[in-house]
């Protein structure tokens, strides 16, 4: 193989799925190449053909899906010639993919040692002793502490970031020329997350392998990627190197996506999201001509739509599937959105002081018994004011949900007090209290697609909440709600008879929330509420979100690991770390320094799709600590980079106080104030690029 022959080349690859009611093509002409330690990302909305595309370089198409038309070929060689046997020597040896969920490709009866060591000995014949020294090598590599401790383990007993390490071990102990990753961080914490994609960047430097990234994630594909491709309903319909198509977008859709994404420059009421407006088509439903056209806002109709639109060469490697592609001024910014009023935020309406929650777990042997408590929840203490957005972020396992639980009475507090327009709420369990109370305070889920009851109308599952909260003084007044409350979330009135295996995921979420605000709560608990969403569909649930809390003045406490939404859209922000708040403040200074050292490594970690971005790196080592044996001193002091600047061993023996740097803002550190004067911020926007956001958006 030369140096010139790709790694990977697909071309004019088409793909269908044959079922009962006939032919559902999945993948229509597609083409791309990767060349020697080359990194592609493929990214697009769900059902765009980025996962197929994948299993047919694996041939796990299955027995419904067939390639129509087009070839794969790998290192010059035609993968459809290739028998099952050569397939099966060229999967994990030579080809390796690793998958969103990492216990998905762990067998969870077996150690993981066990698991890694069969690599080598089916695919390169080696002996178990050269085998084991391998898997501890291939572990010490991937970062993780007692390699082993690790090899001894069963999957269960490692952590969700251990566990997508192992995968990622398990794929390069043949070292593989081609790595395909099909969202493998869409699980993990935003820390976790950076240190993958870190990891993989590394590996593939030194390996030399190249790689097929698929995500949804911009950002990651701007840290990861040498080129990028844009797929939509099938079709790739932009090319190119990554800062060229990040810099100098030449398709719609592209273009489309980036404006529905938070990206540093853009605020809720002075530089809102553009959602792309209507809906993705069903394989059955695509358009003539351009797919993307009854969304496009440069659709013209009798050429849009007159023939099938080809690849057109924008420049040199870089290609975009429009028709007016030389027609449309890029640069100019969009029309300028209507700045929404500021919400005028009042008194406390939540107030939670103190607040404890410890559960206690045995375990041991059946005559050696051991009681342990975790500490989800420590002394926990914040307001949450009238019509303010305050968002609370941290990793998983930092208590945020254990929170959220206390306050819908899914939980009771073990100490401490949550307060709810004055009345006591933190020990009272939903089922001793009042409708009223119960409808004062509603939740809107992470997962859209396990809230509804699949067997109801939509509308009788609105109508049902109505009862509860004996909200109406008839049966016709509840249904005229009802249709309010759809009208609210911008559905047609006509969704009330269909059942929920007809909504898409982005109608589904709509549907939660008409049922969170149809007893026009005091409060509404937000837990991650877009995170299962695509990144246009995201865009339209935050600005309804946040229409409807505005016009309402509900208070909403919005759980998130995305610090780029919760920059966007919070007032406030609270930081917890292993039960702790160790920040708080308004989202002005929470996301300037000086920072919490824990806040500071959030920051750096997310992942920001702009070129013009400067961000510095920091990497947290080690893995979060258990709450049932939590760190003395300090929570953060066992991952702390700052650690050493305190004099003395306080981090590692005391508590520190929380301080007040500033008015309203808080943070839970013993760095002496001239210490944390010395942080620089940790993201930087070019000045350059900021004036311009500021001139495109002034009225």
């Amino acid at each position: 193989m030369t140096v010139e022959t790709p790694i990977l080349e697909i071309e004019n690859l088409s793909i269908s799925f044959f079922t009962s009611k006939g032919e559902i093509p999945a993948v229509m002409d597609f083409s791309c190449r990767i060349m020697p330690g080359e990194a592609m990302g493929l990214v697009g909305e769900s059902g765009c053909g980025k996962s197929t595309v994948a299993l047919a370089v694996m041939r796990y198409l299955g027995q419904a899906g067939r390639i129509t038309k087009g070839a794969i070929r790998f290192k010059g060689r035609d993968m459809a010639a290739l028998s099952q046997r050569e397939l099966r020597d060229l999967r994990g040896s030579e080809i390796a993919m690793i998958y969103q969920e990492p216990m998905a490709s762990l067998n969870p009866a077996m150690t993981v040692g066990q698991q890694l060591t069969e690599v080598p000995m089916v695919h390169e014949g080696v002996s178990a002793r050269v085998a084991q020294e391998m898997a501890h090598d291939i572990v010490a590599s991937v970062r993780l502490p007692d390699p082993a401790r690790i090899l001894r383990a069963y999957p269960h007993q490692l952590s969700g970031g251990q566990q997508q390490r192992i995968v990622i071990a398990m794929a390069l102990m043949s070292r593989p020329s081609l790595l395909i990753l099909d969202e493998p961080t869409t699980a993990l914490d935003v820390t976790v997350e950076a240190g993958i994609v870190e990891l993989v960047k590394k590996l593939g430097r030194e390996r030399g392998t190249s790689m097929l990234f698929i995500s949804h994630n911009l950002g990651l594909v701007l840290e990861t990627c040498d080129r990028i491709c844009v797929m939509y309903s099938g079709e790739a319909v932009e090319t190119g190197a990554v800062t060229e198509v990040f810099d100098r977008m030449r398709h719609p859709y592209t273009q489309a996506l980036f404006r529905s994404i938070p990206l540093p420059g853009a605020h809720k009421n002075a530089r809102p999201l553009v959602a792309i407006p209507g809906n993705f088509p069903l394989p059955h439903e695509r358009p003539p001509g351009c797919y993307f056209g009854p969304r496009c806002s440069y659709f013209v109709a009798g050429r849009c739509d007159a023939h099938r639109i080809d690849m057109a060469r924008v420049d040199t490697g870089h290609d975009s599937r429009c028709l007016r592609v030389g027609e449309i001024a890029w640069d100019v910014p969009p029309p300028r959105q209507e700045r929404a009023l500021a919400t005028q935020i009042g008194g406390p309406v939540l107030t939670i002081d103190r607040l404890r929650k410890y559960y206690q777990v045995t375990s041991g042997a059946l005559f050696n018994r051991v009681r342990r408590l975790v500490k989800a929840n420590e002394a926990v203490s914040f307001e949450a004011r009238r019509a303010e957005i305050l968002a609370i972020v941290g990793e998983s396992g930092c208590g945020k949900s254990t929170l959220a639980k206390i306050l819908m009475g899914l939980e009771t507090a073990t100490a401490g007090e949550a307060t709810l327009n004055g009345e006591a709420i933190g020990k009272l369990p939903v089922q001793q209290r009042s409708a009223k109370t119960v409808s004062s305070i509603q939740m809107v889920f992470q997962n859209p697609f396990d809230t509804l009851n699949p067997s109801m109308r939509v509308g009788d599952q609105i109508v049902r909440v109505l009862e509860k909260f004996a909200i109406g003084s008839s049966q016709a007044d509840r249904k005229a709600r009802m249709l309010e409350l759809l009208d609210l979330v911008r559905l047609p009135r006509e969704f009330a008879t269909r059942v929920p295996r007809q909504l898409s995921g982005g109608q589904k979420q709509r549907i939660g929330i008409a049922r969170a605000f149809a007893g026009t709560p005091a409060v509404v608990v937000a837990d991650e509420p877009v995170s299962a969403l695509d990144v246009s569909v995201q865009a339209a649930i935050t600005e309804l979100l946040m229409d409807i809390q505005r016009k309402s003045g509900t208070t909403m406490l919005f759980i998130s690991h995305d610090l780029s939404v919760v920059r966007y859209l919070s007032d406030r922000v609270v930081v917890m770390y292993l039960g702790h708040i160790v920040e708080v403040g308004s989202t002005e200074d929470v996301f300037a320094p000086p920072y919490h050292p824990y806040t500071e490594a959030l920051l750096s970690a997310v992942p920001i799709a702009d070129t013009s971005v400067k961000k510095k790196r920091i990497l947290l080592e080690g893995e979060i600590p258990s709450a049932i044996s939590p760190p003395p001193g300090c929570p953060f002091q066992t991952r702390c980079r700052w650690k050493q600047r305190v004099p003395g061993n306080r981090c590692d023996t005391e508590l520190p106080p929380m301080v007040e740097l500033r008015d309203g803002h808080f943070i839970k550190c013993h760095l002496a104030p001239q210490v944390l004067a010395e942080m620089e911020p940790v993201i930087t926007l070019a000045a350059a690029h900021d004036a311009n956001i500021d001139a495109a958006t002034q009225p």
